[in-house]
């Protein structure tokens, strides 16, 4: 392929039809400028310049040169310019992947301002467990994640993005629906509706250390469903949950309804992301998203 620099010193000189004008232009010897051309007319095995002592004029295939040459040029330049956005962070491909308590209000919101303000970046999202999420950060597949209670790993960064409050879900005609907000003690004769450990051992471990630090061990009916937005057990009387307040956000059965906890109590929304080997695109929402909570009231 022909050196683009030899193309850009044929385009000055046929310009100027004169190589010493063109030299001065290009900041160049004017005997570099000859041989570089003559160069570039040995590559394409074609004389573009016909030359005489002291004047020369562009044969046929030097005006076609400089018709369609200037065009390369501009595109090739527009090309690298392009390329060099992927390593400002400018551009790039990100795949987003979060819980399904993520799903309600905290990821659509940071996601939409995410989007909004890096429109070169393409978003894929997912919904995945944290063993997923935390497997996919890793193995590089995802490039962030959104975990409630994350794991600390020492190779993965870890930006708090929200405290969330937290509440009670009960069926309107429970014992505690009458009340403004419910202690976490109040629920102690329930039983608790959670995930498996395994699918987010961070949150399990937080719910039932808020159980024990108010005085009793809960009584454990865990979910079989990964995203049911209607709670059926909770729907049924079976159980009541601990979920965050993003969750009354949505459009929940109206025999069921959210109460505060009091005291007040939260859980911790974290982005996580490979702590080393990521992309510029990445490190620019990672840097952004810490804004954009703040703005959201968040954090």
């Amino acid at each position: 392929m022909t050196d683009l620099r030899r193309l850009q010193y044929f385009v000055a000189v046929a310009r100027e039809r004169n190589f010493t004008r063109a030299a001065e232009r290009l900041h160049v010897a004017q005997p570099a400028l000859s041989r570089q051309v003559r160069l570039l007319e040995q590559e394409l095995g074609v004389e573009l310049l016909h030359r005489t002592t002291h004047e020369f004029e562009l044969t046929e295939a030097g005006e076609f040169l400089l018709e369609r040459g200037p065009g390369l040029l501009a595109t090739a330049d527009g090309l690298w310019r392009d390329v060099r956005t992927f390593g400002t962070g400018e551009r790039g491909g990100v795949v987003i992947a979060y819980g399904g308590s993520a799903s309600y209000e905290t990821a659509p919101r940071l996601l939409q301002a995410l989007t909004e303000r890096f429109p070169g970046i393409a978003v894929t999202t997912a919904v995945k467990s944290v063993s997923e999420i935390v497997a996919g950060l890793r193995d590089g597949s995802i490039g962030l994640g959104l975990v409630r209670c994350a794991p600390e790993s020492t190779d993965l960064e870890m930006r708090p993005i929200r405290r969330e409050r937290q509440g009670v879900l009960v069926r309107r005609d429970h014992r505690l629906a009458s009340r403004s907000g419910v202690s976490v003690a109040d629920m102690a004769e329930d039983r608790l509706l959670i995930h498996p450990r395994d699918a987010n051992p961070g949150h399990y471990d937080a719910v039932v250390g808020l159980c024990r630090e108010h005085g009793f061990e809960p009584r454990v009916l865990l979910r079989t469903l990964s995203f049911d937005l209607a709670y059926t057990p909770v729907l049924r009387g079976e159980a009541v949950v601990i979920i965050g307040e993003s969750s009354s956000s949505i459009a929940l059965p109206k025999q069921l309804c959210w109460l505060p906890l009091s005291p007040p109590a939260s859980f911790e929304v974290s982005l996580l992301a490979r702590r080393h080997n990521r992309s510029p695109a990445v490190d620019r929402m990672l840097d952004a998203a810490t804004a954009i909570c703040q703005e959201l009231g968040w954090i």
